[in-house]
């Protein structure tokens, strides 16, 4: 049982920071504080509810998790869409709101008049209809200008880097204004 060694005691003259001071408020740390509005995953799903476009957002290894809410969701879409006096929306409103929230996430849909559906799932729990109304337009104006490449084959799954670029600029872009 030695002594242990005295700390030594900063003075003034000391450029030195105590280890329990706070950092300054910087655009790094406010990130890590604020609630980020998170788009963990975007699908987009054909009409006979073949997958057309899947990508998550997260560095985690839960992709196949996504994909299983992705399917879940599909059989509230049908629900909504085949039973309009339930659902609330009528039948020519494309955007389906909330389909359902979980633990840690809320999913969203959106329903085109050629009965693709897109869905948006994401870790911000306090998400504005507004944000995801936007989201879901440039979206649409994004999958609109893909299939309509000749190149691309109707009902084949989406592989052009322009759409997927599109996409990414999309939902790094989420919730940061109202305006598209």
């Amino acid at each position: 049982m030695g002594l242990r060694p005295r700390p030594k005691t900063l003075s003034a003259r000391d450029n030195v920071e105590p280890r329990h001071c706070i950092a300054p408020t910087t655009e790094a740390n406010k990130r890590k504080t604020e609630p980020e509005k998170m788009i963990v995953c975007v699908a987009v799903v054909g009409h006979q509810n073949n997958p057309l476009y899947i990508q998550s957002f997260t560095d985690a290894d839960d992709a196949l998790k996504l994909h299983h809410i992705v399917h879940c969701s599909l059989d509230v879409v049908d629900e909504r869409v085949n039973n309009p006096k339930k659902a609330g929306p009528t039948l020519n409103e494309t955007f389906l709101g909330l389909l359902y929230p979980t633990e840690n996430y809320k999913v969203y849909g959106y329903l085109t008049n050629t009965k693709v559906k897109f869905i948006l799932v994401t870790t911000d729990l306090d998400v504005k209809d507004a944000d995801v109304r936007n989201f879901f337009r440039r979206f649409h104006a994004a999958y609109v200008d893909a299939i309509s490449n000749p190149f691309h084959e109707p009902g084949k799954k989406i592989t052009s880097k322009t759409f997927a670029e599109r996409v990414s600029t999309i939902v790094k872009s989420f919730g940061l204004s109202s305006t598209g």
